[in-house]
């Protein structure tokens, strides 16, 4: 029984007076208004209505119901609404998961991007890697490589690489080095991701080069790895986007330019396609953005 709908027909049976003026109403049978009212009564075992050939009257148990019925159609309306506005207008929470660098890209453009869609929060998990979306309660995370799990939509938002960096001060006091080679010399801040993590790969004139590095500060989260740097400790290997601003902005220097390291490719995965909120769509939107015009950033500035 679409209890909704008996309800409903209920409600108009005791407004109009007789079942017949519903029939007519509504496009329907008689004995479809008529069924749909005895449905209720055996659903709550009880009588509705005292009917005679003239007359129809509820009973206390129908007067009851009444007031529950309207109720129930009146908040069904409601939750009609509220949730039509919300696949009209991106309203509600988003929870975005990203890495440090990730974070780092999109956190310039966030203000303005929710002084636009008032309404719209976006929660912002960092985490280094993100494996199982559903189980972190993730609307949408940016992560390295497509997802195993073929339920997942993956969507590419560019390739990054990695910078090898150093403040000014560090490379006042041991200078700068020429080719990978010359980092064996030199003290480096290891980003600790897993096994073989100081090994350092570069392409580019006499590569393919591995240099195992000697480190002088190992850390697990890339954004200590970052401020270990800023603050002079040595060389780092990190993500284009977590040092990308830093670069920009003279903080830190860019080493062996001429020495790419390999690319990662980067996708937006999320759980699935169909009935895609609003409040999702456009934060997708956003994020691809402002990869994009990263990307189109780095890749000018390596042209």
């Amino acid at each position: 029984m679409d209890m909704l709908h008996a309800l409903g027909t209920f409600v108009r049976v005791v407004e109009a007076g007789s079942f017949s003026a519903v029939a007519r109403q509504s496009n329907m049978s008689i004995s479809a208004v008529t069924r749909l009212v005895g449905q209720l009564e055996d659903h709550f075992q009880v009588r509705l209505f005292h009917r005679s050939t003239r007359h129809l009257s509820l009973t206390e148990d129908g007067q009851d119901l009444l007031g529950h019925a309207r109720q129930l159609i009146d908040d069904a309306a409601i939750l009609e609404d509220a949730l039509g506005r919300k696949r009209a207008v991106p309203t509600g929470r988003v929870r975005l998961g990203l890495t440090p660098g990730g974070g780092r890209l999109v956190t310039p453009g966030l203000a303005d991007f929710l002084d636009s869609h008032p309404g719209l929060s976006v929660d912002l998990v960092i985490r280094e890697h993100f494996d199982d979306v559903i189980e972190d309660r993730l609307d949408l995370a940016v992560r390295v490589g497509q997802p195993a799990d073929g339920s997942l939509v993956a969507r590419s938002v560019g390739g990054f690489g990695r910078a090898l960096i150093a403040a000014g001060s560090y490379l006042e006091k041991r200078g700068t080095p020429a080719s990978p080679d010359d980092l064996r010399g030199h003290g480096c801040i290891v980003h600790d991701s897993g096994p073989g993590s100081d090994h350092w790969r570069f392409a580019g004139p006499g590569g393919p080069y591995d240099i195992e590095v000697s480190s002088t500060l190992t850390a697990t989260t890339s954004n200590v790895v970052r401020q270990a740097a800023l603050a002079g400790h040595g060389i780092a290997l990190l993500s284009e986007p977590l040092v990308h601003e830093d670069i920009r902005g003279s903080r830190l220097r860019r080493l062996l330019p001429d020495y790419p390291t390999q690319r990662s490719q980067l996708f937006l995965i999320y759980p699935s396609r169909r009935y895609l909120a609003p409040r999702t769509r456009v934060v997708i939107d956003f994020v691809v953005e402002q990869f994009a015009t990263v990307g189109s950033r780095l890749a000018d500035e390596r042209a």
